[in-house]
């Protein structure tokens, strides 16, 4: 749905669908090969099992330890993947759906810190910043990286807003650029609908299916370095 080959020149971390909601072993095993061989890290991104709605149809109803086991299901057949090609996976992201119902539901968050805690606690767990997932993955003990995205608006309490919704999707390099380096060194931004929002960004996602992708990618790095920070792949614990 993108140009995946061109982001991997251009950032440090890989979210890797896992089959649910896009891809298949053999796109999996391709990914991981270009992502290894450049140095960039290996992330799991597992989602509802959506393939027709690129995972971003709803879950709601569905139960959270069914949901969670979905979670454990893909990240085992991408760690599967991976370790066939001589590589590791680092990290782990929800998506689509399934993330934005567990950045405000405690259950379904719970659920899948329980779940990770119990099959990759040595992850790096990347949350929505301020989401539901934060506390959940504390209380489990697991490494986390609060996420912000350049690419999608924010509403007034610090959730994405709606794709259904008008300029709920940024695709001009330069914005995206401006608000990611803002997030990083100001931890805020602003919303929607004008109020700066407070966010902790440790990791900036950009999204390879959003028009513009690689060019946005290519902006938001460059504006980050010349502003001094430095980006590297996230790293597991030992």
């Amino acid at each position: 749905m993108g140009d995946d080959e061109a982001l991997l020149d251009v950032v440090t971390t890989v979210n890797i669908a896992c089959g649910f909601h896009a891809g298949d072993p053999l796109i999996m095993a391709r990914t991981v090969r270009l992502a290894r061989d450049r140095g960039v890290g290996v992330g799991a991104h597992p989602g509802p099992n959506d393939l027709w709605g690129f995972g971003r149809r709803g879950v709601k109803g569905e139960p959270p330890e069914d949901l969670a086991t979905m979670v454990a299901y893909q990240v085992g057949a991408l760690r599967a993947v991976a370790a066939q090609e001589g590589a590791r996976v680092t990290s782990v992201k929800l998506h689509g759906a399934l993330s934005n119902l567990a950045a405000v539901d405690a259950q379904l968050a719970n659920a899948v810190a329980r779940t990770l805690r119990a099959v990759a606690p040595d992850l790096v767990w990347l949350v929505p910043a301020g989401s539901a997932m934060v506390q959940a993955a504390e209380g489990e003990g697991l490494r986390i990286a609060s996420e912000v995205f350049a690419d999608r608006a924010y509403d007034a309490q610090g959730d994405l807003v709606p794709r259904s919704q008008p300029g709920a999707v940024i695709d001009d390099p330069r914005t995206c650029a401006e608000r990611a380096v803002r997030m990083v060194l100001d931890g805020a931004v602003d919303s929607i609908e004008g109020a700066p929002v407070r966010l902790r960004a440790d990791t900036v996602c950009v999204h390879g299916d959003t028009p513009g992708a690689v060019e946005a990618a290519r902006a938001v790095r460059a504006a980050l370095e010349a502003a001094g920070v430095e980006v590297a792949p996230l790293a597991v614990a030992g």
